[in-house]
């Protein structure tokens, strides 16, 4: 089957740098960037300054773009925010999501072209979100609307540092596939233990322990419709998974990995100049990062008169040279506790990271961000950005996936929508965005 890329939240073009690095004929037909409030556009700059320009690549609010104008593709791929995916239902009974709410955009999306296969990316909290009260609602709702749309699913949340990478970051891959491919007809059959160990697209290069922990399951069918899911489900998300015809599966994996690391020393630079990224070169800075870093103990008052005390543990500083990298913000380079504080290796002094540095604990070649972007901006984008090196890996695994695919089987492919069992799919294809 072709490899053609649509490309949502595109940032300055990490899952498309890690895809084409495979060089295995992936190919980007179609990319939207756009940063909201934002009168410069600087990621997309960057974007198009790589990758040439293009009538098909997007500088606008997502939200207004004509899904069913995009061009067809076999994968869609982006990294969106974690947010509140809750419905209700409005004055005028019917349903409504949040408005600008960005998984809503994606499902838009994928109802409007139906590819084969999405893999998506968020952070590693949205598993547990919107938190306590109702844990594991927020990614409940997206397998509740990939299962209605007619799609299997498979997750795993991945800390980049424990496969080698140069930073410990976490981030949750989603992987899924329609119900009409030949993966979904090979996975949804077998025992999901075994899917999750033997089947999944990101045990080609991220290999794990067999023994999964802490396996539990859970029937979405239970729920009558989507507000009652959205009002009632509750459900903790372990590490890994996946879902298939209503049916969660998920369980705890631990990395078997067993080659050599990338340390935050690998990727420091030989030599600085900028005496602006010195912390010494600024009165105050080396004596409020050492408080910002060390341990406290801090009595506070509530609003209503009770006493406690605020705790907080010490950290590394400066940053071990001999570990991976911490996760970056796109906060880096401010004082604050979690910027990065290095000793530079030419003169012992401690430091800022580099621009170049930022982008190489994201596995991006060197300069990629400087594309006209003022310094702030490219911490900026590196902090919203993912590991490169990930997206590879997990790549080679859907590699092999898309090579299996009987490209006439999936042209007749029914949407959803038409599937006449799924008695309440009309209700989710048609939500309204009100404020």
């Amino acid at each position: 089957m072709q490899k053609r890329v649509a490309e949502m939240f595109a940032g300055v073009g990490g899952f498309r740098v890690g895809l084409e690095n495979l060089n295995t004929g992936w190919d980007t037909v179609w990319a939207n960037q756009w940063e909201p409030g934002k009168k410069a556009q600087y990621a997309y700059d960057a974007y198009v300054a790589h990758f040439g320009s293009s009538e098909n690549y997007s500088n606008e609010d997502i939200s207004k773009v004509d899904k069913s104008a995009v061009p067809d593709f076999d994968l869609l791929v982006g990294g969106f925010p974690c947010q509140d995916y809750s419905v209700a239902s409005t004055k005028a009974k019917g349903i409504a999501g949040k408005k600008g709410v960005l998984w809503w955009d994606i499902r838009d999306m994928i109802s409007a072209k139906f590819p084969p296969f999405v893999f998506l990316e968020n952070v590693d909290r949205l598993l547990s979100s919107p938190g306590a009260k109702q844990r594991g609602r927020d990614f409940g709702m997206i397998l509740y609307t990939l299962n209605q749309l007619g799609y299997g699913v498979q997750w795993r949340m991945i800390n980049a540092a424990e496969y080698g990478f140069p930073q410990r970051r976490r981030r949750v891959f989603i992987f899924a596939y329609r119900n009409d491919t030949k993966y979904y007809a090979k996975v949804s059959q077998e025992p999901q233990n075994e899917v999750v160990v033997r089947d999944a697209p990101y045990n080609k290069s991220l290999p794990i322990n067999p023994k999964l922990t802490l396996e539990k399951e859970i029937d979405m069918a239970s729920y009558k419709n989507i507000l009652d899911f959205s009002d009632n489900f509750t459900f903790k998300f372990e590490n890994t998974g996946t879902m298939h015809e209503n049916k969660i599966f998920t369980a705890k994996y631990e990395s078997s990995y067993q080659g050599p690391y990338q340390t935050l020393d690998d990727i420091l630079l030989p030599e600085v100049d900028d005496e602006n990224l010195f912390i010494d070169a600024k009165e105050g800075r080396l004596e409020k990062f050492e408080y910002l870093k060390g341990p406290k103990r801090i009595p506070r008052v509530s609003a209503d008169g009770h006493e406690w005390v605020y705790s907080e543990g010490g950290m590394a500083f400066p940053d071990a040279g001999n570990k991976p990298g911490r996760t970056m913000l796109t906060s880096e380079k401010s004082v604050n506790r979690s910027t990065h504080v290095v000793e530079d290796k030419k003169t012992g002094r401690l430091r800022f990271i580099h621009p170049i540095e930022a982008e190489r604990l994201n596995m991006f070649p060197d300069n990629w961000t400087n594309t006209g972007m003022p310094n702030n901006m490219r911490y900026f984008t590196m902090g919203n950005a993912l590991v490169v090196g990930v997206i590879s890996a997990i790549g080679k695994g859907i590699d092999d996936i898309m090579l299996e695919e009987n490209e006439s089987k999936l042209d007749e492919f029914i949407p959803a929508k038409s599937i006449p069992e799924v008695n309440h799919v009309d209700l989710l294809l048609n939500l309204e965005f009100t404020e």
